[in-house]
């Protein structure tokens, strides 16, 4: 078993000894790519800088204690242990002489934020099971399930056969592990089996191959990084600040832990003997330039042709829309970004350019790095939310359901941005419970603020955009009685409706020496993160969720216990009801298709070859020009949506009676008005009149 990989996560006691420790590479391999832009070692400064975020990361409670290490690894122990047992009584079963039986092996490999060693207290632990050739995914999901159930200390064990990535979630000991399967083409699984032989792919079904890219994709990020404990410590301080930022969710559009690691990758490949702090600000400064939708590449793409589709826009036409593409480097390289949509890339390009405006002022020590992880206050940046609201009759439903609902939220963003008075739609990542308490129901809420583009005298209709969304989640097959969904059009002075005050805007929070600082961020309110009530789970000092919370981050269901939260949300009188209750037992008939055809996503544009504006940067390394890109921006948009829709304006969709009415914002005003008086239509359907 790979004892060394579960160690790693451990840090050094002083980052700037390792730094120094380190010598500087003069004749760098070309580990990317490109060749780097710089091996200018760092200066006693940056070594400074770089112990003052360890300090502050350490402050914030991100690392784990030696204790909780040993236990992680004991469980992974335990876990090791149990496989190859499961794995010896199935092939004894399947009439396999004891003898044969006992050298099959089989085992359990880390990947992900463990295996990188950034991972965070109570964070989850990325597994997968290898099994020999006679051992069938099946059995996976039928006797090592049951053998599972059946362990002492396994709580919360759920499986998800249909997932992209098939797997099975459940705690040991307290701790959360995400478990995939991957049937090897081998007889028997020695403990030093290695992984990253791209021979092992050889007559593979799909989902064993992208279940085993987990391991090989994890492995090759660190093999490819100059200075493994820069890249660590980069890593997790970036990490954090994308969820203090809400922005680190693959299910919703933003990035996952994946592709976060493989950005800070490329930084670290482009000045490799940069120390952590540099690497920071390195990072915003790349990335706030990129060319989108230039991919980012660890190593060239490989002639490896064992018949497995990989990320080609020369080949494949699909791979020439996504909008940030950030390739895997090991066999079959994917996109693991192809969630990310127009709106939530332009929502992580404007976070980079604030990242960058802060890390500037950190390294001219005017301010601390607390003020790169204040969070963002979501709710302060926006007058119109759409708020979703999810509720189930059980807890066990209701982690289902969320889920669900969770993985389709994209889908409605896509819509959203199809609306050509809508110039961003702001999906928050995280989700909120109610304020009321009810026995009778679980619920959670997502809350998607709307910023609007600046028309007078019109009348937004939000009704095609909910109802398909609602139409969507309706297909769903494990939807189930008491299952709920409900779309909703709210003001922000509604949301105390529905949030507790902890969670609103607060004035006057951020007090900064530096002028500098405050008028970089005159154009971003505070923040806060979702807070729960002392009641309930809370969420950690570094801006995740623990896993027994009712608010998770990422692509990870939310469960609220049924004695502490209600769906009943209180309703206010000025809310236009753009309320689209779906059902199990009684789902509303579609309405007729409007004209327009819906993509699933906006065109991104083919690759282009622009040159670096950044003097020193190599020619594949394409950042945009320095200057007004906010404006050009702005300005291509306005282009694209005048030649997508031509008229001004749109008429409003009528839509089945049984449901409520449709949202309209009136402009007309300042600030806008919104009258809720119905006027039913010739056809039954209930559209808002201003």
């Amino acid at each position: 078993m790979e004892q060394a990989a579960w160690r790693n996560s451990s840090h050094s006691s002083s980052v700037v000894q390792t730094q120094m420790a380190t010598p500087p590479i003069t004749n760098p391999p070309c580990h990317g790519v490109t060749g780097p832009i710089s091996c200018a070692p760092p200066s006693p400064g940056d070594l400074e800088l770089t112990d003052k975020l360890d300090l502050t990361l350490k402050k914030m409670g991100i690392y784990e204690e030696e204790e909780d290490l040993t236990r992680r690894m004991e469980v992974l122990d335990t876990m090791n242990t149990l496989v190859k047992k499961w794995v010896r009584d199935l092939c004894i079963s399947k009439n396999m002489p004891e003898n044969i039986a006992d050298t099959v092996g089989g085992q359990i490999r880390t990947f992900g934020s463990y295996r990188l060693g950034v991972h965070s207290k109570g964070a989850d632990i990325d597994t997968l099971c290898i099994a020999p050739r006679n051992v069938e995914r099946s059995d996976f999901f039928t006797s090592f399930f049951e053998l599972l159930k059946q362990t002492p200390g396994v709580t919360d064990i759920r499986k998800i056969e249909e997932a992209f990535v098939p797997v099975i979630k459940f705690k040991l000991q307290g701790i959360e592990l995400d478990m995939t399967f991957a049937r090897l083409a081998f007889k028997e699984i020695p403990d030093d089996f290695d992984l990253s032989d791209d021979n092992i792919l050889k007559n593979l079904d799909a989902k064993c191959v992208r279940s085993l890219n987990g391991c090989r994709v994890t492995d090759e990020i660190l093999r490819l990084v100059p200075n493994r404990e820069s890249f660590r410590l980069a890593l997790r301080a970036i990490r954090v600040w994308a969820k203090r930022q809400g922005i680190y969710s693959n299910v919703l559009g933003y990035l996952g832990g994946v592709s976060w690691s493989m950005l800070v990758a490329r930084v670290c490949q482009l000045y490799p003997n940069a120390c952590a702090a540099t690497i920071v600000l390195k990072f915003f400064m790349v990335f706030s330039q990129w060319d989108w939708p230039h991919p980012v590449l660890l190593k060239a793409q490989e002639n490896t042709n064992l018949g497995f589709p990989v990320w080609d826009p020369r080949v494949n036409v699909a791979d020439r829309y996504h909008l940030m593409p950030i390739i895997t480097p090991a066999y079959p390289q994917q996109n693991s970004t192809f969630n990310v949509s127009r709106s939530t890339r332009t929502v992580m390009t404007k976070a980079f350019k604030e990242g960058l405006e802060i890390a500037k002022v950190i390294f001219t020590n005017q301010c601390s790095w607390d003020q790169l992880f204040e969070p963002i206050n979501f709710f302060a940046k926006y007058k119109h939310f759409i708020v979703l609201i999810v509720s189930s009759l059980t807890p066990e439903d209701q982690l289902e359901w969320h889920g669900m609902v969770e993985s389709k939220i994209r889908h409605l963003i896509a819509t959203l941005e199809r609306n050509e008075h809508i110039e961003l739609p702001h999906v928050n990542m995280y989700s909120y419970p109610p304020p009321d308490k009810n026995k009778e129901k679980t619920c959670s809420m997502w809350f998607i603020g709307l910023e609007f583009a600046k028309v007078e005298n019109l009348n937004i209709d939000l009704t095609y955009d909910i109802q398909q969304f609602s139409r969507h989640v309706s297909q769903s097959s494990r939807m189930r009685d008491g299952m709920r969904m409900e779309a909703k059009y709210v003001k922000k002075r509604q949301l105390t409706d529905y949030l507790p005050d902890l969670v609103l805007p607060k004035t006057n929070r951020r007090t900064t020496s530096s002028s500098s600082l405050n008028a970089s961020r005159t154009s971003s309110s505070s923040l806060s993160l979702p807070t729960s009530p002392p009641s309930q789970a809370t969420m950690t000092p570094n801006g995740d969720v623990p896993p027994s919370s009712p608010l998770r981050s990422g692509g990870d269901a939310v469960m609220t216990d049924a004695s502490e939260n209600s769906c009943e949300v209180p309703d206010a009188a000025s809310t236009v009801a753009a309320s689209l209750v779906l059902n199990a037992a009684n789902l509303s008939s579609p309405s007729r298709k409007r004209g327009q055809q819906d993509s699933e996503g906006d065109s991104g544009g083919s690759m282009n070859s622009s040159q670096s504006a950044m003097a020193g940067v190599p020619q594949d390394t394409v950042l945009k020009n320095s200057g007004s890109i906010e404006e050009e921006t702005m300005e291509k948009e306005q282009e694209s949506k005048r030649a997508r829709f031509g008229s001004p304006a749109r008429a409003a969709v009528p839509f089945s009676s049984n449901l409520p009415h449709s949202s309209s914002i009136d402009f007309s005003n300042k600030p806008p008005r919104v009258v809720a008086s119905t006027v039913p239509t010739s056809e039954g359907s209930t559209v808002v009149s201003l």
